[in-house]
């Protein structure tokens, strides 16, 4: 009997060059094949002599960031490191680790033991029933794709791309899908979920009414990135079926490219929310009348805040008549109530449980204390320089600690890229290919490149800034271990991220590492990064003035555009939206004061590191605001203002509130509080009594208007006569005014 052997589904790419080492070294893991539930199973692998397709292509969606850079006159962040390093020369890592006094103590790993604190269990709410039943009858399982039903062009497409067999959502969610079932699917992250719609979809789409175009087939993505990688894979599974179209509708590239495409009325657009929605109120010929199937890809992520609203407008949007599918690793409670709200008699088809963690998966934690918070960039450092070194993703709560990080590195003479919101989409989706193409060695990102995106060979993930919460660390340390590959995850707690550690712990069990990195290691690393902050300083002052230099030329040219097109500019109707940028930005800080709710450990402790750091913010804001133009001072001060009286006018609201809602005895109280204060005031001398007036002049009765008047009148003219007697017995003088009429009366 032949030896079963573990099944791993594979996108093969052009850049695995040692596939068959890694294969090897994969199956000799003793953790897939003694797994007895793994549904993975043998599968025939596509021959040597064919070369496989790759799925993924980011450089053909946009200009290169050489073009982007040369059209705007601007440097890469690389060209300013290299200028920088040759002005101000230090001492990197390869230089360090040559010298005498490098490392004697390694890097280590040993068994996670959780703190007393962490001990406590504590138990969650969310562990009752789903909200679906798991569906009987669905077989999870499917030896090749020929008994899925599929055509011919996309049998081929499957075998181009070197998929042999499916993985166990493709074997359910297809057979199904084809029905036109509306179908809420999960599984564990690099299961082929993107193959299991995409598949299905365009089987559908062979035989739709060829005689009238529509668009016909909608799907959402959170953000633009896994928005470019689901049209890149739709078009190489369709690459047999020449008379299918698909678009790509996202923000950062030309609206007026993709107008033009979305008047041809595709087969199928691929779109992020908001770009769809600018689309559908402000473009001619663009609505969803015809539309056949709805796919919302990482649903949870889609209904977060912010995204819930466009969503919901989305769904108004399409036919009642329609074919709805959401696909997500993880669900959360607000995809339920869309489910309610827009599913028809849905299908909850559940591959792996939630919580379900790769077998290949290593889980470690770098414990951070209060007192080394300081030197958490070291630590990564330290790591990246000796433990992992190649394939990493390194994970940064914000922006600028992104673009601070990738400075430190390429200071430190580490291969890396950026990928956040600051940058433009072009260098984005560079970022993404070059670390594709392994020309870099790390990828530093925020979240946005934790959901979905595929990137065939990542080894390690570093959590550098905790996830907010269970969901968010589910989904990246899923950018590694993707279809039955090996892979580290590493993340960084500190003591305010206790809650999330027993979460981790609880997935995780016994299987959960702790990573020590060596003292030795993190101080020489926070000398060398001492060392360089005058240089992270020239490098980000550089960019300042470039970003200053670059803005006065866009508001240069644009006033040029309104001086030249004035008539066809006001020509134009005039764009509306959805949602404002003053209205994301409130839901943004909505959210975020959410979060800080749910986080209620943070708030608690805080340190005098911290406190001082809130303190220098707090200065440095009232420094900027001194060296502000003159009208902008004005503005911000005119704001604030506002914002006073509004508190002031919701304190007296709350205070009238209350007032109406006092019992009688606490009125009672009051008033003689008030008399009392007041009767101290007429006895210091501060206010003078009323009663003295009151006995003075009696109370009479409330005058008319036309009584009052009347009164004012005859008062003025009585003082008129009196000046004329005054003034001689009524005498006239010779310059008098004499009126003709009388004469002629006469």
């Amino acid at each position: 009997m032949a030896r079963s052997k573990s099944f791993f589904f594979e996108a093969p790419s052009d850049e695995e060059i040692d596939h068959n080492s890694e294969t090897e070294s994969d199956n000799g893991e003793s953790g897939v094949a003694a797994d007895p539930d793994s549904e993975f199973e043998e599968e025939k692998r596509v021959p040597k002599s064919k070369k496989s397709q790759s799925p993924w292509d980011f450089s053909s969606y946009s200009e290169s960031v050489v073009d982007e850079h040369s059209r705007r006159s601007t440097t890469s962040i690389d060209d300013k490191i290299s200028k920088v390093l040759k002005q101000h020369p230090i001492r990197t890592a390869i230089d360090y680790d040559s010298d005498e006094h490098s490392d004697l103590e390694p890097h280590h790993q040993e068994e996670y033991k959780p703190d007393e604190d962490d001990e406590k269990e504590t138990k969650s709410g969310k562990d009752g029933k789903t909200f679906f039943a798991t569906v009987e009858g669905v077989s999870f399982h499917s030896n090749s794709f020929l008994e899925l039903h599929l055509s011919r062009p996309l049998l081929r497409a499957c075998e181009a791309l070197g998929y042999s067999k499916p993985t166990p959502i493709q074997a359910a969610c297809i057979p199904l899908a084809l029905t036109g079932r509306d179908i809420c699917g999960s599984a564990i992250t690099g299961s082929g979920k993107t193959a299991a719609f995409s598949l299905p979809t365009l089987e559908r789409l062979v035989y739709r009414p060829k005689s009238r175009p529509a668009i016909r087939v909608l799907i959402l993505t959170p953000t633009r990135e896994l928005a470019v990688q689901v049209h890149s894979m739709i078009e190489k599974l369709a690459q047999f079926m020449t008379d299918i179209r698909c678009c790509l509708v996202v923000g950062g590239l030309s609206i007026k490219v993709q107008e033009t495409a979305l008047r041809s009325l595709p087969d199928i657009v691929v779109a992020t929310p908001g770009r769809m929605i600018d689309h559908l109120r402000n473009s001619m010929s663009v609505h969803l009348d015809e539309l056949a199937v709805l796919i919302l890809d990482e649903a949870d992520r889609l209904l977060e805040l912010g995204f819930s609203a466009e969503i919901h407008e989305l769904v108004r949007l399409c036919p009642k008549r329609r074919q709805t599918m959401l696909f997500s690793a993880t669900m959360t409670e607000e995809v339920d109530d869309l489910i309610k709200l827009s599913l028809n008699k849905p299908l909850r088809l559940s591959a792996d449980p939630t919580t379900k963690r790769p077998t290949t998966l290593t889980e470690e934690v770098v414990r951070i204390r209060r007192l080394r918070e300081a030197n958490q960039e070291a630590v990564v450092l330290a790591l990246c320089s000796k433990t992992f070194t190649e394939k990493v993703i390194i994970f940064s709560g914000t922006k600028k600690a992104a673009h601070r990080l990738k400075i430190l590195f390429g200071l430190a003479g580490f291969k890396a890229a950026e990928l956040h919101g600051d940058l433009t989409q072009s260098q984005r989706l560079d970022a993404l290919e070059i670390f594709r193409k392994q020309q870099v060695d790390f990828l530093i990102a925020t979240d946005v490149a934790a959901r979905g995106l595929d990137i065939i060979g990542v080894q390690t993930v570093i959590n550098f800034a905790c996830p907010r919460d269970l969901t968010s660390y589910v989904h990246r340390v899923g950018r590694t271990a993707r279809a039955g590959r090996t892979g580290y995850a590493v993340t960084f707690v500190t003591d305010n991220d206790r809650s999330l550690l027993k979460a981790i712990v609880k997935r995780a069990g016994s299987r959960l590492k702790s990573r020590i990195v060596s003292e030795q290691s993190i101080k020489k690393w926070s000398e060398i990064i001492e060392q360089m902050e005058d240089q992270v300083t020239s490098v980000l002052q550089e960019e300042r003035e470039e970003m200053a230099l670059r803005k006065a030329e866009m508001e240069a040219t644009k006033a040029e555009n309104m001086i030249a097109h004035k008539d066809e500019i006001y020509a134009r109707p005039k764009r509306t939206w959805f949602v404002t940028e003053k209205e994301k930005k409130l839901a943004a800080k909505t959210a975020k004061e959410v979060l800080d709710k749910q986080k209620g450990n943070r708030k608690e402790v805080v340190s005098a590191e911290q406190a001082e750091e809130l303190k220098m913010k707090e200065k440095r804001k009232r420094e900027r605001e001194k060296n502000l133009p003159r009208k902008k001072r004005r503005r911000l001060e005119a704001a604030r203002e506002t914002l006073e009286d509004e508190d002031e006018i919701k304190g007296e609201e709350q205070h009238k509130k209350e007032k109406n809602g006092m019992s009688l005895v606490d009125v009672a109280y009051r008033r003689a509080k008030a008399v009392k204060a007041a009767k101290r005031a007429v006895d210091a001398g501060r206010i003078t009594r009323k009663t003295d007036k009151k006995s003075k002049h009696p109370i009479q009765k409330n005058k008319s208007r036309t009584e009052e008047m009347q009164e004012l009148f005859q008062n003025d003219m009585s003082e008129k006569r009196q000046k004329r007697a005054m003034g001689g017995g009524g005498a006239r003088k010779k310059s008098a005014f004499k009126s003709k009429s009388r004469y002629k009366r006469r």
